[in-house]
């Protein structure tokens, strides 16, 4: 018996667009966390919690960077290019000064990576995809990066490898 004898089958076959960074721009401005992640619109729901302990963390920083004139300070809806071609947006991030062109942020997303990324976990967080996020970031490179989990009031911190001396 040969494999080859068996009858030919009509494959069904669909093809998705892939989504694009004009429409991670048209995206309803409806509280939510968008992402363009390989091709693909993913939306975050992240609750309340979530949102206070990522304003509380960006309201120390920017105090901070304000009063230092250490750079910016975004909020999760500063979208970050990467070279994954992912649109990437952490809860919190931070440029140092002289990172943008002309020290001024720019208006659509930036191709510059985040000095420091941080990502508050919601309860409906996957674990793969904040390691993918986590990756990219470091790949990208982010020095430094704080994930941060409100439901086990703790955070970790990752450094980039170039950033660690002798």
């Amino acid at each position: 018996m040969q494999c080859y004898d068996a009858p030919a089958e009509t494959m069904a076959t669909t093809t998705r667009r892939m989504a694009t960074e004009e429409d991670l721009r048209a995206m309803p401005k409806d509280g939510q966390k968008y992402e363009l992640v390989d091709g693909e619109i993913r939306v975050g729901p992240a609750g309340d919690r979530h949102s206070v302990v990522a304003l509380k963390l960006a309201a120390r920083l920017l105090a901070l960077a304000q009063e230092r004139k250490l750079g910016h300070v975004m909020g999760a809806d500063a979208g970050f290019r990467l070279p994954s071609k992912n649109v990437r947006s952490p809860d919190v991030s931070f440029v140092a000064s002289g990172r943008f062109p002309d020290d001024k942020p720019p208006v659509d997303f930036g191709s510059v990576a985040p000095d420091l990324a941080v990502e508050v976990l919601s309860p409906h967080d996957r674990p793969r995809h904040v390691l993918d996020k986590v990756g990219e970031y470091l790949e990208a490179g982010v020095r430094l990066i704080w994930v941060i989990d409100p439901q086990r009031a703790r955070g970790r911190s990752g450094l980039a490898p170039s950033c660690i001396g002798p």
